[in-house]
């Protein structure tokens, strides 16, 4: 028996997951490991005993978190107008998606981004000594 699910994790950090079947049921979890497996023990007394012999596939869709120019600038620890200085010049990651209200970037590949820019930075300054 396949069950369709939406997963997404929230800013704090917590899995949420739900299946898109009526009544929808929820989990949460630390981890996508841990929402999938409590996601999992509360489908199967749901589906009934005559399916519930079936094997289970969870088919899950994960929504990553976005972040706009704002939470770049949050990132990167810089403010909004150095954010859109780096897109002008063609040195910030693309986004995703570039809505009438702006650019829409996934939240991780703008950490990565921060992460190998910091990088960057800490070998110039040891270089210049």
């Amino acid at each position: 028996m396949d069950v369709r699910v939406a997963m997404r994790q929230e800013p704090s950090g917590k899995w949420v997951a739900h299946t898109l079947s009526d009544p929808p049921i929820k989990a949460t979890g630390s981890s996508r490991e841990r929402c999938l497996a409590s996601l999992q023990r509360a489908v199967r007394p749901a589906i009934g005993r005559s399916q519930a012999r079936q094997p289970l596939t969870l088919v899950v869709e994960v929504f990553p978190v976005l972040a706009g120019v704002a939470e770049a600038a949050d990132v990167m620890g810089w403010d909004k107008r150095r954010v859109i200085t780096y897109i002008d010049r063609g040195r910030f990651p693309e986004p995703i998606q570039s809505l009438a209200s702006g650019r829409v970037w996934v939240r991780s590949d703008v950490e990565s981004f921060a992460r190998d820019w910091r990088a960057r930075q800490n070998r110039r300054s040891k270089n210049r000594r």
